[in-house]
C-alpha cells in the first residue's frame, strides 16, 4: 500500500472510530459493558498505529457486532 492510500485509510478508520465511540457512549447498557466495549475500541485504536488495515478489519467486526446487538460480556475477558 503506498503512502497516499495508507493516509486515506487512516482517515477512514479514524472517522469510523469516532462514530463507534459515539455509538458506545449512547448505548443503554450497564457501565461495565460500556467500559469493556470502550476498551475494545482503544485496543483497535492502538492497533491502527501499527497495522491500519488489520485495525480496519477489527473495527468492521466490532461495528457488525454492535449493529446486531452483540455486546461484550465483561465476564469473558
Amino acid at each position: 500500500m503506498d503512502r497516499d492510500d495508507q493516509l486515506k485509510l487512516y482517515g477512514v478508520v479514524a472517522a469510523r472510530l469516532k462514530v463507534a465511540h459515539a455509538r458506545v457512549r449512547a448505548l443503554q447498557v450497564p457501565d461495565d459493558v460500556r467500559v469493556a466495549m470502550t476498551r475494545k475500541l482503544l485496543v483497535i485504536t492502538a492497533a491502527a498505529k501499527h497495522d491500519v488495515a488489520g485495525a480496519e478489519q477489527r473495527l468492521e467486526r466490532f461495528m457488525r457486532d454492535l449493529d446486531e446487538g452483540r455486546f461484550t460480556d465483561p465476564g469473558t475477558r
